[in-house]
C-alpha cells in the first residue's frame, strides 16, 4: 500500500463547513441537514467523511457554530473511528430500515439536537441536502421537531451543497487521480485474465479483486460486464451469462478511493469482429476526442453537447445514442451538473466530469460505453483515468 497516498486533511473538512455556513447566511437558510445513506452518502460525507453502513446519517449545521453528526444507534464506535466531526449523536430516526426499538437505550431525538444547535436563535428556513433521499420516517420527525420554531419552511439544500462541490480542491483532484490509477490497474488486470467460458460475474470478480488489492475502498458503482446480446443496456448488472468465443463484450469498471469515484468503460472483441461494431467503437472514440477538446474553462457547457452531437451526425451513429455527453463526478460517480443539449453554464477549471458515451443498437441488442474521469483544464480536458482508447482484440 502506498504510504504517500493522498487524503483530504481535517482542515479541509472544517473549511467546507464554514463555506456551507456562509452560503446559508447568503441564502437565508437558518439550519441545514446534509443527509446520507449507504448507497448515496455524498452530502454527509462531504462534511464529515463518514459513510454509514446499514443505518443512515446526517450532518446538522446552523449558521454559526460547529456541525453535529447524527447517526443510528449501532454505529457510534464506527463513526467515532471515521468521522472528522467530533460531536456525534445517536438517534432512532437514523436507524436501519428494519426499525429495531432498542429498549433501554438512551437515544437523542431530532428535537433534542435542534434545541442545542439553534436554541433561542429561531429558525424560519430549514434546508435538506439529499432532499430526494431522506426517508419519510426521518422527514416526519424532523418536521415535528421544527414546529417548536413556528412556521418553518423546509427547502431543498442539494443545490447549496453542490455549489461547494462542483469545483474540486487540489486534494480532491489528487484523490480522484488515485482512484483513476486504481481503476486503470483493475482494467489492465481484467484484460489480461478475461477468457471465453467465464461468466460476466466472474469477470466482474477479476476487476473487484484487482482494485481491492491495490487499495480501493469500494466500487464506484455496481460495476457490470455485458457479453453479446444485452450489451445495449445502458445501466445494468453482471449476469451468469457465459462469454462466447465470438462475443463483443462491454467492460464497465470503477474504483472508489477516499470517497471519490472513478470509471473506465471500454468494449473488447473476441474472435472476428463484426464491422458495424468496429465502426461504432471508432465513432465513440471520435466523440471522446471532441469532449476532451471542448472541456476547457470558460466554454459554455452547451458547446460541448453541440460538438458531441454534431460528431455523431457526421459519423452516422446519432441513432445509437441514448443521451450525452457528460455528467459531473466526484463523491458520486454521477453528480450534477450534467452537460446536455439544453445546458447553459460556463465550465470552470477543476470541475470534474465523466465522459459518458453510451452507444446501443436495439436491433442487434449490442452496445457499449466509452467512459473516463476528466478534469476541466485551461485549454482542454485532463484525463484522470488516462486509459488507452483503442480497439481491443482478445
Amino acid at each position: 500500500m502506498d504510504r504517500n497516498r493522498p487524503r483530504i486533511p481535517d482542515a479541509e473538512f472544517v473549511e467546507r463547513a464554514h463555506k456551507a455556513q456562509e452560503l446559508m447566511r447568503q441564502q437565508g437558510i437558518d439550519a441545514l441537514l446534509a443527509y446520507g445513506n449507504e448507497a448515496e452518502p455524498q452530502f454527509a460525507r462531504y462534511l464529515c467523511d463518514y459513510w454509514p453502513s446499514f443505518e443512515s446519517c446526517g450532518v446538522l449545521l446552523a449558521q454559526q457554530g460547529d456541525p453535529v453528526l447524527l447517526i443510528g444507534p449501532e454505529s457510534l464506535t464506527y463513526a467515532s473511528d471515521r468521522s472528522r466531526i467530533p460531536d456525534i449523536r445517536r438517534l432512532a430516526a437514523f436507524r436501519e430500515s428494519s426499525n429495531p426499538e432498542y429498549p433501554g437505550e438512551k437515544l437523542e431525538t431530532v428535537a433534542d439536537v435542534l434545541d442545542g444547535l439553534i436554541g433561542g436563535g429561531g429558525c424560519k428556513r430549514f434546508a435538506i441536502a439529499g432532499y430526494n433521499l431522506i426517508p419519510h420516517i426521518t422527514y416526519v420527525e424532523l418536521a415535528e421537531a421544527l414546529k417548536k420554531f413556528g412556521d418553518v419552511e423546509i427547502v431543498r439544500g442539494d443545490e447549496l451543497m453542490m455549489e461547494l462541490r462542483m469545483v474540486k480542491s487540489e486534494n480532491e483532484i489528487a484523490c480522484m487521480r488515485y482512484a483513476g490509477m486504481l481503476t486503470a490497474k483493475a482494467f489492465d488486470y481484467t484484460l489480461e485474465h478475461i477468457r471465453p467460458g467465464m461468466t460476466e460475474l466472474q469477470v466482474r470478480g477479476l476487476a473487484c479483486a484487482a482494485m481491492y488489492e491495490s487499495g480501493a475502498e469500494n466500487e464506484a458503482y455496481p460495476m457490470w460486464i455485458l457479453a453479446g446480446e444485452g450489451g445495449n443496456q445502458a445501466i445494468s448488472r453482471a449476469r451468469h451469462k457465459v462469454i462466447e468465443k465470438q462475443d463483443f463484450v462491454h467492460l464497465q469498471i470503477g474504483a472508489r478511493y477516499e470517497g471519490y469515484a472513478s470509471t473506465i468503460g471500454r468494449p473488447v472483441f473476441f474472435g472476428k469482429p463484426e464491422q458495424y461494431l468496429v465502426d461504432a467503437v471508432k465513432a465513440g472514440y471520435e466523440a471522446h476526442a471532441v469532449i476532451m477538446r471542448e472541456l476547457y474553462a470558460g466554454n459554455n457547457a452547451a458547446n460541448v453537447a453541440k460538438a458531441f452531437y454534431d460528431t455523431f451526425d457526421r459519423n452516422g451513429h446519432r441513432d445509437w445514442l441514448l443521451y450525452g455527453p457528460c455528467h459531473a463526478t466526484g463523491l458520486m460517480e454521477g453528480e450534477p451538473p450534467w452537460i446536455e443539449s439544453n445546458s447553459d453554464y460556463l465550465l470552470r477549471e477543476n470541475m470534474t466530469y465523466c465522459a459518458c458515451i453510451f452507444l446501443g443498437n436495439n436491433q442487434t441488442k449490442r452496445g457499449f460505453r466509452i467512459e473516463d474521469s476528466l478534469r476541466v483544464g485551461k485549454t482542454e480536458a485532463d484525463s484522470m483515468t488516462n486509459y488507452k482508447r483503442e480497439l481491443f482484440f482478445l
